[in-house]
């Protein structure tokens, strides 16, 4: 029987020395699947960054704004946090003894920047060879790149992403959260547990040696295999997709919807409820390469249907025919919706400062549930427990 209780994670150890968003993502993610997390924050510098990048905050019963900003507990529950002067002798010999002890470590300090405090991997491996080494950075441990600072606005826009979103006579247009951020995370999440699979193996540690920039490359998807195969480079659409046409939203009555005709018959069918049968007839719009050649008339064709409706007739209405469609909510509408509810995507943990609402994990595992057992802690709250 498997213990519900306990992560697939359970008993292992991580070392944090991460700050900011992709290195806490992957670490949160770590907890979340039952490891031990000790995050290792510098009391010189007010530790991790992200704690002071408010407001909001979350406030102490006096309602002062305390050390923990929305933007800090976005990404750190499930971890034990320890101040510890990294720049000092007895810093660096507590970490390295952490070290010996742990399964895994994650960083994100400049390349070769904890050489010299003798906390870089060929040091930490040598005195345990079983160890995983994760390595973040904005641009990785080799090529020309690799001295420059990396931040998630600055991946987004060398790694081209930014070139390809926006409104086509717009500025390019970088997207509304960290991306490149979350998923460097999770990369690093994935490519800490293909090592934990090679170590149970072989007993085996390494270094992993991940780069902001080529996580967001390795996500350009259909758009950066488009232009391999093409090289076209792709324009900006706005809300509209490369290969598919109609995808994109659509301004109604009352608000937006999301328009997502996959194929040909739900083509015919939305110009059935929307009451231009005929025009999935035409050689114009009959199929999907038709469309797309001729996309400009076909959106300006259907926006004044659309605008004519209000939102909840559009998504009963083309629910109602098996038409892809959906509402753009804002995020009290998505956050407070029976299905994020059903998810149980908004979860509530009992802080030192009291009770703290925050994402949920999406993974529903069947045998080994994530569990949520520590709220984002204060700077330093576990240094003496440690």
């Amino acid at each position: 029987m498997t213990d519900a209780s306990k992560g697939a994670l359970d008993g292992l150890v991580v070392l944090d020395l991460s700050r900011i968003l992709a290195g806490p993502t992957c670490t949160q993610l770590l907890g979340d699947f039952g490891a031990k997390v000790i995050k290792i924050e510098n009391p010189k510098s007010g530790g991790d960054d992200t704690r002071s990048w408010g407001p909001p905050y979350v406030t102490d019963e006096n309602g002062t704004p305390t050390d923990m900003s929305a933007y800090f507990m976005c990404a750190n529950r499930n971890k034990l946090s320890v101040a510890v002067d990294i720049t000092s002798e007895d810093g660096q010999a507590y970490l390295r003894r952490l070290a010996a002890d742990a399964d895994i470590v994650v960083e994100n300090f400049k390349p070769g920047g904890l050489a010299k405090y003798g906390l870089d991997y060929d040091a930490l491996c040598a005195v345990n060879p079983a160890l995983i080494y994760c390595s973040i950075s904005g641009y990785g441990q080799t090529g020309p790149n690799r001295d420059k600072p990396g931040y998630d606005l600055m991946a987004q826009g060398f790694g081209g992403i930014m070139s390809l979103t926006g409104e086509p006579e717009g500025q390019p247009m970088k997207v509304g959260v960290g991306i490149a951020d979350v998923m460097c995370g999770m990369y690093a999440c994935t490519g800490i547990l293909a090592a934990l699979n090679h170590r149970n193996a072989t007993g085996e540690g390494q270094h992993i040696d991940l780069a902001l920039v080529d996580a967001q490359m390795a996500w350009l998807i259909n758009e950066g295999t488009n232009y391999l195969l093409s090289g076209d480079l792709p324009k900006r659409r706005g809300n509209g997709h490369p290969n598919i046409v109609p995808y994109q939203v659509f301004e109604t009555s009352d608000g937006h919807v999301i328009l997502a005709v996959g194929n040909d018959a739900q083509f015919r069918r939305c110009c059935a409820f929307l009451g231009v049968e005929g025009l999935a007839d035409t050689t114009d719009y009959g199929t999907n390469p038709a469309r797309l050649a001729n996309r400009e008339a076909l959106i300006a064709t259907l926006t004044p249907l659309f605008a004519a409706r209000t939102m909840a007739e559009i998504i009963a209405g083309l629910e109602a025919v098996k038409v892809p469609v959906g509402p753009v909510n804002t995020l009290d509408k998505a956050l407070g919706s029976d299905q994020a509810h059903a998810r149980d995507m908004v979860i509530e943990m009992e802080s030192e400062a009291g009770p703290v609402r925050l994402l949920g994990n999406p993974l529903k595992m069947s045998k080994t549930p994530v569990t949520y057992r520590l709220p984002p802690r204060r700077m330093g709250a576990d240094t003496g427990k440690v």
